[in-house]
């Protein structure tokens, strides 16, 4: 008996350590280098749940690839809502700062894209909030860069980053 509670006692030791490590590393990965999340909403389709409201596709949200705000034109981009700071958005940068964009519905047909910003747009348009509701986002708003659909299983796929011909900036701002 006393033999079977000191292995019960060294197991849950040995758990302890393991768990008091282990959390730790996983909430800062989490956190500071890649999650994965549900995509909800009709937003960005075909390029996302191209299934409709039948479909949430999951995928991988790389957060060290913006943590020095360096995103490029056609990147799809998670980011805080600028309506909503609780909710988190999924949209592809259009324009970066300096590039002067064709709104569609915008108060303005033309913005310049200000410092420290980028426009945002979903790829289906008329479903989207997005830039053409709201204007530039800061930077600061950015969460994660989308770089691979992981679910469903026939829809795994690196996401690249393309953007439209058709919403190609009016003037892009030379580095």
């Amino acid at each position: 008996m006393a033999q079977s509670q000191w292995w019960v006692k060294r197991y849950l030791k040995a758990f302890c350590k393991g768990f008091f490590v282990a959390v730790p590393v996983a909430v800062t990965f989490l956190d500071r280098v890649a999650c994965v999340a549900r995509v909800e909403g009709a937003s960005m389709q075909p390029s996302l749940n191209p299934g409709g409201s039948q479909s949430s596709d999951v995928v991988l949200l790389n957060h060290w690839k913006v943590r020095n705000f360096e995103v490029h034109r056609g990147d799809i981009v998670s980011l805080v809502s600028p309506k909503n700071p609780e909710q988190k958005i999924i949209k592809r940068v259009i324009a970066l700062e300096g590039d002067i964009v064709r709104t569609i519905g915008h108060k303005n047909r033309y913005v310049k894209v200000p410092r420290g910003h980028i426009w945002v747009e979903g790829d289906h348009h008329g479903h989207s909030f997005d830039s053409n509701s709201f204007g530039p986002v800061s930077l600061g708003l950015l969460h994660a860069h989308a770089t691979h659909i992981l679910w469903p299983p026939e829809r795994w796929q690196k996401l690249e980053s393309v953007l439209p011909p058709e919403r190609l900036p009016v003037r892009i701002q030379e580095d």
